[in-house]
Formats: C-alpha cells, structure tokens, sequence
C-alpha cells in the first residue's frame, strides 16, 4: 500500500509531534483540530522546530522548509478525504474520541487505516465505530515524537495483519520501529507507568519526600534517565489523570485510582511542561 497523504487529527503536543515526523519523512501532511488557537500553536511550533532542527543533528531527522510546506492545517475532518492513513490524537477521553471515528469512518475511503495514538484506550472498542474495523490499530508514540525511535503499536480484536504490517512499514519509513501488543487497558506502557507516577505522587503526598529527591532515586540509584515525576510534567499531569481514570474504570481496581494530590495540581492548572509548572518549573 503506497502511503502519501497521511492526516492528524488533533494539534496538541503529541500531533504536533507525529505532523513533524511524518513530514521530515517526505509525507503531505493534513492536521485537523477543532480549536484555530491549537493549530496556530502547532504550526509556531513547528517553525520552531525548523529554527533549531541543528541542535538534534544525528537524533532525528532534521525539519526543513520543505518539510513545513507539506503540511496543511484546517478545521475541517472532511479535508482527510484523501488520505491513506489517518493518525487520532485528541484527548484520552472516551467522549471525544468516539465522534472522531464515527465520522472518519463516514469521510475516509474504506482503504484508509485508521489508528488511534491512545494510551489506555480500546482499540476493540474503537474499531466498533467502524464499518471495516480490520482496519483499525493503535499506535502509542511516545512524547517527544521525533527523537523516541520505537512505538508500542496495539493489535485489537479485529485488526488485520494486512493494517499491522502497513503500520509498521510507515514507522519504518520514519525510521521507527513498532512494538506488537495486545489491546488491554493501558497496554504494556501505561498499564505499569502510571501505576509507577500515581505510587510516586503519593509518596509526595504523604510527606514521605520531595519530588526533586523522588526523581533523584530513580536516577542514580536504578539507572533511568528521567525519573517518574518529571516523566509525567512531560506527559502532562492532565494525561496521566485521564489515563489513571480510564484505567481505574476499565480494570476497576482502586491500585489505579489518582491521588488527590494530581487531582489538585490539574484543577489548579499546574499541568507540567506544557503550562511552565507541575512537579517542577519549566
């Protein structure tokens, strides 16, 4: 299956990731979202990313003019008419998420692979709201987009092999790889991730240490290169929250229910990275 005209769906930081990969990668690029404020933000993004592409010379494919022209943003689902394959990247949510795929499945050709760029979420369940659901996958890409070279790509109930092996020749043509899972909530990534954040948000919690030496432990005395609190003000602290609340519905077992301590810091804005400060000031 040739693939050229890829959509994203969603311009948040994971689609703004995805578009640039696709992008670097030779692909014409349609992004959707509903918001213009989210599209202007992903397209300075971008820019960005064009200014300082030497910085990450060797990590990832660098982002050219070119690359930028073979991106187009709008507001309309209907502009993914053409496309070979489309990439959802909206919010981890249930209630947004299925609208999305109702209405692919009405404008896409039936040809068109749809995946789904979730985290916890049934690609099973996905795949009932369309007509063809072999053609429906998961694919988790990992945040930064561009420099993580390895994506967790969820095989559901009725997805084809035909759909796993054009997944896997796209990430290949980014120069990824794809990991084979099955769909359970959470997957392989999350299902043991945001257990490890939320245990380490109630250590916080609790008063038993700061978040800077939480982090420290991880680090120096288990060898990771970033520890599970700084991980999640890189996700965002609103994500984990969905995704623990996803997980603690699906599985119902209260090892998945957030501390109220996460549950404050998104009610109060403090969302990590992307709003300058969550368990620490970016």
């Amino acid at each position: 299956m040739e693939l050229q005209r890829i959509g994203v769906i969603g311009a948040g930081v994971m689609g703004t990731g995805v578009a640039q990969s696709l992008a670097v990668a030779g692909m014409d690029v349609v992004v959707v979202d509903v918001s213009a404020r989210a599209l202007a933000r992903c397209e300075a993004q971008l820019r960005k990313s064009l200014r300082f592409s030497g910085m990450f010379a060797g990590k990832a494919k660098p982002m050219d003019a070119a690359a930028l022209a073979r991106i187009r943003f709008t507001e309309r689902l209907d502009d993914t008419e053409g496309a070979d394959f489309v990439i959802e990247n909206v919010v981890e949510k249930w209630s947004v998420k299925e609208p999305v795929f109702r209405d692919l499945d009405r404008i896409c050709r039936p040809s068109c692979v749809l995946a789904s760029n979730t985290s916890t979420i049934s690609v099973t369940r996905t795949a009932s709201l369309v007509r063809n659901p072999e053609r429906v996958l998961g694919m988790h890409f990992m945040n930064p987009v561009p420099l993580i070279g390895t994506v967790e790509v969820i095989r559901g109930v009725h997805t084809s092999s035909e759909t796993i092996a054009v997944a896997l020749a796209l990430l290949e043509k980014l120069g990824k790889q794809g990991v084979v899972v099955g769909d359970a909530p959470g997957f392989v990534s999350n299902r043991v991730l945001m257990l490890t954040v939320n245990e380490a948000i109630w250590v916080v919690h609790d008063g038993v240490s700061t978040p800077e030496d939480v982090d420290r432990i991880f680090r120096e005395c288990m060898g990771h290169r970033m520890g599970p609190l700084a991980t999640a003000d890189l996700i965002g602290l609103d994500t984990i929250l969905y995704s623990l609340e996803a997980l603690h519905e699906q599985f119902g077992d209260p090892k998945f229910r957030p501390c109220p301590l996460l549950r404050r810091m998104v009610d109060a804005g403090r969302l990590g990275a992307k709003s300058g400060e969550g368990f620490f000031h970016h």
